[in-house]
């Protein structure tokens, strides 16, 4: 393993319901199951831990019940934070509904996590092969994203992977572009890469976000069930299809994803041999109820040695 992965992006508290159906306004959900665990930056770091990777924590890190729950969760998974507890606020946490086809409706408030200074950032001081992961969830709070933009214009030439993120329509326009400019990789969901592109096919989505990473990078377009599209800078995109799983929870596939895609890419794997591993990883960890259900390496090797079956993949 080459470098490790610095998570510049927070890490929250889910408090995760699967329920029958997301109510509508002034009704009341049927709630079949609830689990509250660390969540949002926690997740991709995870699974580049379980691909062999050395990870550290760059974001904020609170102190009161929720930020317990997240240094509880990290120090399980042996990821050290970089930056000391901050007094007095407590870590974010997201609502998360899961209905009976697995969709996703999310209600969430930053804490700790959404919080960084010039001089927090001052302290990220990547060694010669460590990779990066900036969230878009940071560049849109309001009391992280000014020292991120003044962290961005000198994170040239970084192994920086940026992932847009829902928020990605709330990041400002200058900021956005910071990071477009200072990532290495950006990898997005088929929704935040059309945001981006403007255009509504992810195979040219992510062409049109490849065209202007450095050479060694490229960008990573996730489309679900479909799969994925890879793109380096000047070539037409590659799509990968999804290994198929029958899904029960997909609440953390994409964080997955990128977490498994950057320590593959870490061990020396060319990118489209990191994005078929990121696929699998992804997919297995829709197989398990939880946010942070990412799978080892092992298991995602003895998988894809397996002869393929005709279960379809719901969602990722």
């Amino acid at each position: 393993m080459s470098g490790r992965l610095m998570q510049l992006s927070g890490v929250i508290v889910d408090h995760v319901y699967r329920v029958e159906a997301v109510p509508r306004a002034g009704q009341e959900a049927r709630v079949l199951s609830s689990y509250m665990a660390a969540g949002g930056g926690f997740n991709a770091m995870v699974a580049a831990r379980r691909f062999g990777m050395e990870v550290i924590y760059a974001g904020g890190l609170g102190s009161g019940p929720f930020a317990d729950i997240a240094s509880q969760a990290m120090r399980a998974e042996g990821i050290d934070p970089l930056r000391p507890p901050m007094a007095g606020k407590d870590q974010g946490c997201c609502t998360t509904l899961i209905d009976a086809d697995g969709e996703r409706t999310f209600i969430a408030s930053e804490g700790a996590d959404g919080r960084a200074s010039d001089a927090d950032l001052a302290s990220v001081k990547p060694r010669l092969n460590d990779w990066l992961l900036l969230s878009g969830y940071a560049l849109g709070y309001l009391n992280s994203r000014d020292a991120l933009h003044h962290w961005l214009a000198a994170a040239r030439g970084l192994q920086l992977v940026f992932d847009p993120s829902p928020l990605v329509n709330a990041i400002p326009e200058p900021i956005l572009a910071a990071a477009r400019q200072a990532a290495l990789w950006i990898s997005a969901n088929a929704a935040e890469a059309r945001f981006m592109t403007g255009g509504a096919d992810p195979a040219q989505a992510a062409e049109v976000l490849a065209s202007d990473r450095p050479q060694r990078g490229g960008a990573l377009v996730r489309d679900g069930a479909r799969g994925c599209h890879l793109a380096l800078p000047g070539q037409s995109s590659l799509h990968l299809p999804a290994y198929p799983v029958l899904a029960i929870d997909t609440n953390g596939a994409g964080d997955s994803h990128i977490g498994a895609f950057i320590a593959a890419l870490a061990q020396g794997k060319p990118p489209i041999d990191a994005a078929r591993l990121a696929n699998v990883a992804a997919a297995i960890s829709t197989t398990k109820e939880g946010p942070s259900t990412a799978p080892m390496l092992e298991t995602v090797l003895a998988r894809m040695a397996e002869p393929k079956n005709d279960t379809q993949q719901r969602r990722i």
